[in-house]
């Protein structure tokens, strides 16, 4: 009811907007410019005003800027950028029209970089995205809420742990640390009260059984709220999707070469370089290389891997232009320290300080190790049909492999202090082919701007598991530092133990397709309504999982499911492209497979989980594009859950050699558990003055198992679903000009809020306490080269990763980085 109440009131303030609006409707004309630098360039964060008037904007990545609802005369823009003459241009706005000057800067792009981050404008701030909806969209425009995290604090915060980067968007936590292996094995994060993964590059989807390498990483977008309408629900997950924007061929010739040093011994070497390859220019390229070596902060265990992303752009003529990307990973570690809570009996310690343990100590060893190569191929074939509509092919493929020891500790006797050590040698293979085709028109109906996306695509999903058993090695005692067990562990020791199992490990092969249609409209009714409605059908086949062991299919894997998944959105620009309230309906789903049922007449087949919800918020990007903010509330509900209940009916039974009529109770599956989640977002991302950029975020999310497929998790939050309240800030500042311009300090951390790792009437509640983290960095950058110092985790906090499990995190660490451009 308040979900209803509170939709209906967005749409009486929509339409009263609407009606508003038409009465003011009158003949205007806009402003589509461009800025580009010496060398050809889109010239982004620069600052352009009409002169004599309060209008100013600052140009996107790509060097556009827009003044919309003009009447129609002559104005005079003026671009202006520190330390460089500003430029003028009159231009003459006919009515009804738009016009496109072009605007050429004194300053190569190298020195515009370097303009930018030490002076200027908002640097942090890279709204504008060609994937988030597909289609040409800008932020203001998009009903939907979404972050994006730029190159530059990339950069700034001297990033070499992914999961780090991801610290910057409100309201994701990670919640499991990588450990290798291809089931749940991948670093995961909460968001919107639910598990998300990194699952896109692109647009494309793409996961990895290991680590992410920043390196090639121009961008991150994290799309907030169940998304499979345009990604599906083999990727988009009910929180949300994290996608990687990669680093693009440039017609300039240019790059640098990096170098870090850091604590526990961190050696880490980049390389980026991009250029033309061809005198015609139409062949373009790029390639980026990183090596890193670290060892943990622990008694044992390091972590060292490779990365190359060659990148190709080959432009056949004006309407017709292929990329080529490659991201090619390899990583050697041993498995990050990892206890699992006891998941049978109360808890007798409820927080990690009670435990007593001293998490400095791995119980491993530097022999068990695990590998995780990568590899991701491209290729996007992007063809202008005419002024008004535009196609886009995509063929990509995406192969992981996790080989090697996963092991782990499980307080598992009814004493605390006895850590049982489990050990499996995983040998698995994970592939998928995805091939992908968008139709994206932008014409108008009548005098109405559409923007329309027609899209069809086919996933293939292959796995192949050869994995030893799960066998348990010994027990630790965790509070006695001289137990003998502790270091007997070595890979002799774990061969010859696996050998002499006589347990079943895991051998099977599964492939799956996934075959989908969808559809995406945006129509402008006014200037600054638009409206829009979306929908996919998705067809999944499951050609079912092989034992090789049995030379069976196993039961209920091979099956068929078809999920329709809608999304509705509604904007109003209170003041064109500076001030938007949103609404949206947006759905995700994820396919379900048969259950064998104990009584014939009750069906197995089930239906897809669906995930349905409701939002509302509002955009501001003010102050020639100083000043951007998103805050947002939202309602999610989940159905279709699959859940025990008990079952009685009156059957006849023979006893003592005479029919009977007796009740007789089973345990079915049946699909009517729910799950709830809401809560509130926000993100300001600024620049108050010049040199001075910040970004800040706060979030708040009560998730609850309304209908809980276990009992002892009924009414209880989820600990997928992460701590209740995040909040993250970053404040950086360079000085702009003078002596010392280039010279500049960040500063900021985030406070991770009481989290409940571990939440059940069976167990008991344990909490990892709430937490502050502070990090800082001093930064000097001329046009050749940059100088930085990071220093992470001030106060040496203790904190924690993991559901149901204890992972402790990298204590107080410094970096130290030098960088040489050329």
């Amino acid at each position: 009811m308040k979900r209803l109440m509170v939709f209906r009131a967005l749409a009486v303030i929509v339409c009263t907007m609407f009606c508003m609006s038409i009465l003011a409707q009158d003949k205007f004309g806009a402003i589509a410019g461009m800025v580009k630098t010496s060398d050809d360039q889109p010239a982004a964060n620069v600052s352009v005003v009409i002169k004599n008037t309060k209008q100013g904007t600052a140009t996107d990545n790509e060097g556009g800027f827009e003044f919309a609802r003009l009447k129609p005369g002559t104005y005079t823009l003026q671009v202006t950028l520190l330390g460089y003459e500003s430029k003028e241009q009159e231009v003459t706005v006919p009515a009804g029209q738009t016009v496109n000057p072009v605007f050429a800067l004194q300053v190569n792009s190298a020195e515009l970089e370097t303009v930018i981050i030490t002076a200027g404008k908002n640097k942090f701030l890279v709204k504008k995205s060609q994937t988030v909806a597909k289609m040409p969209l800008s932020n203001l425009e998009n009903p939907q809420a979404y972050s994006s995290i730029s190159k530059e604090l990339i950069k700034e915060q001297i990033t070499t742990d992914f999961s780090n980067l991801l610290k910057n968007a409100p309201g994701v936590f990670k919640v499991s640390a990588n450990r290798g292996i291809n089931t749940d094995g991948a670093t995961y994060y909460s968001l919107r009260g639910f598990r998300t993964e990194v699952s896109m590059v692109d647009g494309v989807p793409t996961q990895t059984n290991g680590e992410i390498d920043p390196a090639n990483v121009e961008k991150v977008e994290v799309l907030r709220g169940p998304s499979a309408t345009l990604y599906g629900g083999a990727v988009a997950t009910y929180g949300g999707v994290i996608n990687l924007i990669t680093r693009k061929p440039q017609e300039n010739f240019g790059g640098e070469v990096s170098f870090i040093h850091g604590s526990f011994n961190l050696n880490r070497l980049t390389a980026d370089v991009y250029g033309p390859i061809n005198k015609e220019k139409n062949l373009l390229g790029r390639v980026n290389i990183a090596y890193q070596n670290q060892n943990s902060w622990q008694d044992a265990g390091f972590r060292k891997s490779f990365f190359i992303a060659p990148a190709l752009e080959y432009r056949v003529n004006e309407r017709l232009k292929i990329n080529l990307n490659a991201e090619l990973y390899t990583s050697e570690f041993t498995t990050p320290s990892a206890i699992f809570l006891n998941r049978t009996r109360q808890f007798v310690a409820h927080t990690p300080q009670e435990l007593g343990f001293n998490f400095k100590r791995s119980y491993t060893n530097n022999d068990l190790s695990m590998k995780n190569p990568t590899a991701n191929l491209r290729a996007v074939f992007n063809y202008q049909i005419s002024n008004q509509w535009t196609s886009q092919t995509i063929l990509s493929n995406n192969t992981r492999q996790s080989e090697g020891y996963y092991q782990y500790q499980f307080i598992r006797k009814a004493t605390d202090d006895s850590l049982e050590r489990n050990i499996s040698y995983q040998n698995t293979m994970n592939a998928n082919l995805d091939v992908q085709q968008n139709f994206v028109g932008d014409f108008k109906i009548g005098k109405m701007r559409n923007r329309l996306l027609v899209g069809l695509d086919y996933v293939n999903q292959r796995i192949k598991n050869d994995n030893s058993p799960y066998i348990v090695l010994d027990f630790v005692n965790a509070l006695n530092p001289t137990d003998p067990n502790y270091s007997k562990l070595n890979r002799a020791l774990v061969d010859a133990r696996l050998a002499a199992s006589t347990a079943r490990g895991v051998r099977n092969n599964t492939r799956t397709n996934i075959y989908s249609a969808y559809a995406s409209n945006v129509l402008n009714i006014t200037d600054n309504l638009l409206a829009m409605v979306s929908l996919r059908l998705d067809r999944f086949e499951g050609n079912g999982t092989y034992d090789l062991a049995t030379d069976t299919i196993l039961a209920n894997s091979k099956y068929g499911q078809t999920a329709l998944s809608p999304k509705l959105g509604l904007v109003y620009q209170v003041i064109k492209d500076r001030i938007s309230v949103f609404g949206n309906y947006m759905n995700g789903f994820s396919n379900v497979a048969p259950v064998t049922q104990p009584v014939l007449d009750i069906s197995g087949v089930l239906k897809p989980q669906q995930a349905n919800q409701w939002e509302t918020g509002v955009k501001l990007d003010l102050f020639s594009g100083r000043l951007n903010l998103t805050a947002s509330y939202y309602e999610i509900e989940v159905s279709n859950v699959v859940r025990d209940e008990q079952f009685t009916r009156e059957e006849q039974l023979v006893r003592d050699g005479q029919l009977v009529w007796e009740n007789v109770n089973y345990i079915i599956k049946v699909q009517d558990g729910t799950q709830f989640s809401k809560g509130y977002e926000l993100e300001l991302i600024a620049n108050p003055f010049s040199g001075l950029n910040l970004v800040a975020g706060y979030s708040h999310n009560n998730s609850k198992l309304t209908k809980s497929a276990v009992a002892a998790t009924q009414g209880r939050r989820p600990p997928s679903a992460g701590p209740a309240d995040l909040a993250n800030l970053w404040i950086s500042y360079g000085i702009p000009g003078g002596k010392l311009k280039g010279l500049g300090a960040g500063f900021g951390g985030n406070y991770v809020g009481d989290f409940e790792t571990a939440n059940s009437a069976a167990t008991g509640v344990f909490t990892i306490p709430s937490y502050t983290l502070l990090n800082a960095t001093v930064f000097y950058e001329t046009k050749s080269f940059r100088l930085g110092l990071k220093l992470d985790n001030l106060t040496d906090e203790l904190y924690f990763a993991g559901q149901g499990v204890l992972a402790p995190q990298m204590p107080r660490s410094a970096m130290a980085s030098i960088t040489l451009k050329f």
